[in-house]
Formats: C-alpha cells, sequence, structure tokens
C-alpha cells in the first residue's frame, strides 16, 4: 500500500497548474520534466521513479517505430485527455486542467524530438 500512496502523492505534486509553478507557457521540455517524468523517465524512455509500482509500463517516448505509429492528434489527445481518451492505461492522467492546448501542443513537439520521428515513419 505505501507503494500506491508514493504514486498517488507523487501525481498529487505534478498535478499543480503550470502557473502556479512559474512554468512559461509553451516551454515544452521544462513542462515535460515536470509532469512526465515521474513515469516516463528523465531520458523519455519509460523509466520514471513510479514504475515499479505501475501495473502498466509507460511509453518509451524514445522509440522510434512505436512513437512513429502514433499521430500528433493522438498524442495530443492522451495527453490533454488521459489514456482513458484513446483506450490506453488509467495510469495516464488528462492534463487538460493543468497544461493549454498550447502547451499540449508543444509536448508533442517535443515528444517528436525524443523520438526522433515523424507519424508514419
Amino acid at each position: 500500500m505505501k507503494g500506491l500512496s508514493t504514486f498517488l502523492l507523487g501525481l498529487f505534486v505534478f498535478a499543480i497548474p503550470a502557473s502556479a509553478t512559474g512554468s512559461a507557457p509553451g516551454n515544452a521540455q521544462q513542462n515535460y520534466q515536470a509532469y512526465c517524468v515521474q513515469c516516463h523517465g528523465l531520458k523519455g524512455n519509460g523509466m520514471g521513479v513510479n514504475i515499479r509500482d505501475m501495473s502498466v509500463q509507460p511509453r518509451d517516448h524514445t522509440d522510434a517505430k512505436s512513437m512513429g505509429g502514433r499521430s500528433d492528434e493522438e498524442l495530443f489527445k492522451v495527453i490533454k485527455e488521459g489514456g482513458l481518451a484513446v483506450s490506453k492505461s488509467v495510469l495516464m492522467p488528462a492534463w487538460q486542467g493543468t497544461l493549454s492546448d498550447a502547451e499540449i501542443t508543444n509536448l508533442v513537439g517535443y515528444l517528436r524530438q525524443l523520438c526522433k520521428c515523424k507519424f508514419g515513419k
């Protein structure tokens, strides 16, 4: 149970609105570091600190083959609305109350930098 509480506390800490943390709108790398690394890892490889308590492995954002199979629209939707919106893990939270559409669009661009890929490639 302790692992689950740590995970949930991690989600709470990282669900603070960007405006409250001083994060500049559109700074995708800072937003990724603030909201994504606890699950997806510092390198974006799906090896974040929360994975030991997760039943589903977070996506490896550096995997060009996997990420190349996801459209920008799908990536935007999963960030905005959470994993369930695209029939994926309930553990992926919806960030629509925390990040603006512009910040989410910039995060999608940052994911493309991490995977060094585009949709369909």
